[in-house]
């Protein structure tokens, strides 16, 4: 998916790609070995995984990438991200106004249109949105279950996640329950969407829920069980 947007010889400064982290992350880390850059035990590459994106965070991307590397080779930074804070976004848009020699970024997030149209502005591009195939499967599964089931497995997707151990070049923040929530929602829009259109009907009340159940859960405070359980009983049985 990857390979055809990223030119070794004539790599961007800064990309940002849409899609699930598990399928592209790989694949940035195999470009990276084929242009001979390791991507363990190599200080010049930094990993990161987290949730929630704050300004602590974009602070401190912002002095790791301006300090000096550890050979003539690139620097390589991979950022998978759910979500970023207001104030985290416009650290990072000076940031990636002046592009550093040698520095490269990617940037992975399961949607685009969280982030500032000014901020997504300064990367290029890459959807691959595909790969969230797991969710929609999931998606699937949910539309066609009574109201009981629905509130299981809202109660199974909202179990809060272990901790990992990382490497000593790899930051991993696991997905908090909200973001778990944030992804489902997308994939529960998107085939609720494809079976009306096939069906030809069209009725937007319960997408207008939708919608501001996604903006509540990006609120601090809100009740994700409570927001993610008044989907299940709004969503249609289709």
């Amino acid at each position: 998916m990857l390979s055809k947007h990223l030119n070794k010889n004539n790599l961007h400064h800064a990309y940002l790609i849409e899609g699930a982290r598990e399928e592209i992350v790989p694949e940035i880390f195999s470009f990276c070995e084929n242009l001979n850059i390791k991507t363990s035990g190599n200080p010049d590459f930094c990993h990161i995984t987290i949730d929630n994106f704050k300004i602590d965070e974009a602070f401190d991307l912002r002095s790791m990438s301006g300090n000096r590397s550890f050979s003539p080779a690139k620097k390589i930074f991979v950022i998978s991200v759910n979500s970023f804070s207001l104030d985290a976004q416009n650290v990072l848009l000076k940031m990636f106004e002046e592009p550093i020699e040698n520095t490269h970024f990617f940037l992975v997030v399961p949607d685009t249109n969280s982030l500032l149209k000014t901020l997504v502005s300064r990367f290029y591009v890459i959807s691959a949105r595909q790969g969230l195939a797991e969710e929609a499967k999931s998606a699937e599964k949910f539309i066609n279950m009574p109201l009981q089931k629905r509130i299981d497995f809202i109660k199974e997707l909202l179990v809060e996640p272990e901790e990992e151990d990382s490497e000593r070049n790899e930051i991993v923040v696991l997905d908090s329950t909200r973001s778990k929530a944030l992804k489902f929602l997308n994939a529960l829009e998107s085939t609720l969407h494809k079976k009306l259109i096939s069906k030809g009907t069209f009725d937007t009340g319960f997408f207008e829920h939708i919608f501001k159940v996604r903006e509540f859960l990006r609120m601090p405070g809100s009740s994700t069980k409570t927001l993610m359980e008044s989907v299940a009983l709004i969503v249609p049985n289709l």
